[in-house]
C-alpha cells in the first residue's frame, strides 16, 4: 500500500522525476572512502576528489550527480560530503564512482589526473552486509588503484510517522441555525512559497469546541524532512454544498509540534479580513496541540541491512502451446541478437532482486515438459539437469539453463502453477525468524490447468515468508492470472482467504517498447512487478513481530533454508 493509501487524505508526497513518476521509498545517504589510492603527485601525495555518476534508463547516458570536497596530501581519503539519493527497490540504479587527484581549481575533470573508478547498483550497496560495501577501482591497466568503500544510510526524518490530535476553542459560529462544523487542513510550504495540502481532519458537528480524532501521518508528508519548514493550517465550517466558510489559519513548524502539549502550542486563529474590518477583532478562537507522539518507522532496508536475505526461484512454462523453439513465432525462439519474451522478463527481475542475494545462487526450474531419457512430463524440473542441485549461478547461469532445457526437453503440457509454488513453499515453511524471504517469479504463455490446486497452494503460502510473480507473456487472454493477483477480490479456496496478497501479475506484452528499446522494456516491466514487494515483505514481518537484526550476520554460501531442507525429488509426473 503506498503512502498516499495508507492516509487517504493526503496530497502525494516527494519531488515527481518525470521518466520514474514514483514516490521513492525512502532516501539513502553515501559516504565514500578510499584506501591506497594511487599517488600521481610528484613532491607530495595525490588530492583526492569522488563524483558520482547515475545512470538514465531511457538513454543509458552517465550523468554527473555530484562531488565530494577535495582532500588535500592523502590516499586514504573520508570524504565528509555525502551524497543523498532517492532509494527505488524496483528499479536498478545504475552508479559509477569516478576518482581524480585534482591538480588545479579547474572544474573540468579532464584537467585532472584519474585515479580509477567503480560501478555498482544502489541495491547492491545497501544489500551487502550492514549495507557496506568494499571494492577495487579499475579503469588503469595494469595498476592496482586501491580500493573505495561506499556505506550507505537510510535518512532517519524519511521513517519518522507523527500522530497528533487537536481541538479546537471557541470558534466562530458560521452556521445561521446552530453552531459551526468545523475541519482543518494542513498544508506544507514548497521551497518556492507555495503550499501543497497535506492533510484534512474529519469534520465534527455542530459545536465551537471540537476535539478532532488523533491522525498519523509520515513526517515527510508534513515537512518534507525540513522541521524548521512552516506549516499551515487552514480552520473551514463545514457545508453541504461544498462551499465551506473559511473561519481563520494559524501557522506553526514540525519542530514546535515535536515539543508536544505546552502553553506555547496553543495558537490563535486569525482571519485577516475580518481583523481588518473590525477594530475590536482578537481572533477566531484558538486550536490546542493535545498530543504528539512519534514513531520510527521500521523499514524494508533496516531488514536488508540486519541481513535479511531475498531468495529468488524461477519458474519457466515449457508447454507446447509455446510453439516450437526452433521457429520464429514460437515465444521460446532463441534469436541470436535479441532475447526472447522469457529471458527478457527473467533478466528484467532477476537482475534487480540478485542485489539482495549473498551467495547469487538461484534454483531455476520448468513445468510441462517431457524429460528425456524417457518422455515422462514433469511439472518440477531443475532446468540444470540436476533434481538435487536445482542452483545456478546468477542470472546468467539460469539463463544458460534455460536455453540448454529448450535443446533437451520435449514441449509439453497441461500448464500446473502448484507444484512450483509448492516447492519454494517447503522452503519458505523452514524459516519462521525473518532471516530469509522467497520470491517466486513464474513466467507462462497461458491458460492454467489447475486453478483449484493453484488457489490452494497460493493461500496455503500467504503465511509464508514469499512473494510470487507472474509474467504472462504472448497475446492469449490472462483472466486467470488475473484472478490470482488479488487485488480486487482476495483469494479463497474451500472458504478460506489468503491471509496476505503475495501476487503480482503483469502481462509482458505491456511493457514492450513500440520503438524496439528492450532495455526500456526490461526496466518497465521490473518497476511494476517488483513495486509491490517492499509492502508485501514488511506485511509478513510486521504481522509476525519480527524486528530487523541490528547486527548483520556472517553469511554462509547458501541460506540455512537450502541447508536444512533434505534432498527433495523435484520431478512430479503426471
Amino acid at each position: 500500500m503506498s503512502a498516499a493509501s495508507a492516509f487517504p487524505n493526503m496530497a502525494s508526497i516527494g519531488e515527481l522525476d518525470p521518466l520514474t513518476a514514483a514516490i521513492p521509498a525512502t532516501k539513502v545517504e553515501m559516504t565514500v572512502s578510499c584506501r591506497n589510492l594511487l599517488d600521481r603527485d610528484t613532491f607530495s601525495k595525490s588530492d583526492p576528489i569522488c563524483v558520482l555518476y547515475t545512470q538514465t534508463v531511457a538513454s543509458r547516458e552517465w550523468r554527473e550527480f555530484g562531488r565530494t570536497e577535495v582532500i588535500d596530501n592523502t590516499l586514504n581519503p573520508d570524504f565528509v560530503r555525502k551524497f543523498i539519493l532517492d532509494y527505488f527497490f524496483e528499479e536498478r540504479q545504475n552508479l559509477r564512482f569516478d576518482l581524480y587527484d585534482l591538480d588545479s581549481k579547474s572544474e573540468n575533470l579532464s584537467k585532472h589526473d584519474f585515479l580509477g573508478q567503480m560501478y555498482c547498483t544502489l541495491g547492491e550497496v545497501v544489500g551487502s552486509p550492514g549495507s557496506r560495501m568494499e571494492r577495487p577501482l579499475m579503469g588503469i591497466p595494469g595498476k592496482n588503484c586501491g580500493t573505495i568503500i561506499i556505506k550507505a544510510e537510510e535518512l532517519g526524518n524519511c521513517r519518522e510517522s507523527v500522530l497528533l490530535q487537536f481541538c479546537g476553542n471557541k470558534l466562530d459560529k458560521k452556521d445561521f441555525f446552530g453552531k459551526s462544523d468545523p475541519f482543518l487542513i494542513f498544508y506544507r510550504s514548497n521551497e518556492d512559497g507555495t503550499y501543497t495540502i497535506c492533510h484534512k481532519t474529519e469534520v465534527v458537528k455542530n459545536t465551537l469546541d471540537p476535539v478532532w480524532q488523533a491522525f498519523k501521518i509520515p513526517v515527510r508528508a508534513l515537512c518534507n524532512g525540513d522541521y524548521d519548514r512552516a506549516i499551515k493550517i487552514e480552520v473551514y465550517d463545514w457545508d453541504r454544498d461544498g462551499g465551506h466558510d473559511y473561519i481563520g489559519e494559524f501557522k506553526t513548524s514540525y519542530r514546535e509540534l515535536s515539543k508536544g502539549q505546552s502553553q506555547f502550542n496553543v495558537w490563535e486563529v486569525l482571519n485577516m479580513k475580518k481583523k481588518k474590518k473590525k477594530k475590536k477583532y482578537l481572533n477566531s478562537g484558538t486550536v490546542t496541540l493535545l498530543s504528539c507522539l512519534i514513531d520510527v518507522e521500521v523499514t524494508f532496508l533496516d531488514y536488508i541491512k540486519g541481513g535479511t536475505q531475498i531468495n529468488f526461484t524461477v519458474a519457466i512454462d515449457f508447454t507446447a502451446s509455446n510453439g516450437n523453439p526452433s521457429q520464429p513465432t514460437s515465444l521460446h525462439y532463441m534469436n541470436p541478437y535479441q532475447l526472447n519474451a522469457y529471458a527478457m522478463a527473467l533478466r528484467a527481475v532477476g537482475e534487480i532482486i540478485q542485489d539482495y542475494d549473498s551467495d547469487k545462487m538461484f534454483p531455476a526450474l520448468g513445468f510441462g515438459a517431457k524429460l528425456p531419457p524417457d518422455g515422462r512430463v514433469s511439472h518440477e524440473f531443475a532446468l540444470n539437469g540436476n533434481p538435487e542441485n536445482p542452483y545456478c549461478s546468477g542470472i546468467e547461469g539460469v539463463l544458460e539453463a534455460y536455453y540448454r532445457s529448450l535443446k533437451s526437453v520435449r514441449l509439453y503440457g497441461p500448464t500446473f502453477f502448484s507444484p512450483v509454488i509448492n516447492h519454494v513453499a517447503r522452503y519458505a515453511s523452514l524459516v519462521k525468524d525473518g532471516s530469509e524471504y522467497f520470491i517466486l517469479l513464474i513466467i507462462s504463455d497461458g491458460v492454467i490447468s489447475d486453478m483449484a490446486q493453484t488457489k490452494e497452494s497460493i493461500v496455503n503460502a500467504s503465511c509464508l515468508p514469499m512473494s510470487i510473480i507472474i509474467v504472462g507473456v504472448g497475446s492469449a487472454e490472462f483472466d486467470e492470472m488475473i484472478e490470482l493477483d488479488g487485488d480486487e477480490v482476495r483469494i479463497s479456496s474451500r472458504g478460506r482467504f489468503a491471509e496476505r496478497d503475495i501476487v503480482q501479475f503483469v502481462p509482458f506484452r505491456d511493457y514492450v517498447d513500440p520503438r524496439g528499446n528492450h532495455i526500456l522494456s526490461m526496466a518497465r516491466l521490473a518497476k511494476d512487478v517488483l513495486a509491490e514487494i517492499p509492502d508485501q515483505f514488511l506485511h509478513y514481518m510486521r504481522t509476525r513481530g519480527i524486528k530487523p537484526n541490528l547486527s548483520p550476520p556472517f553469511y554462509s554460501s547458501k541460506p540455512l533454508s537450502a541447508l536444512a531442507l533434505p534432498a527433495h525429488p523435484l520431478q512430479t509426473q503426471i
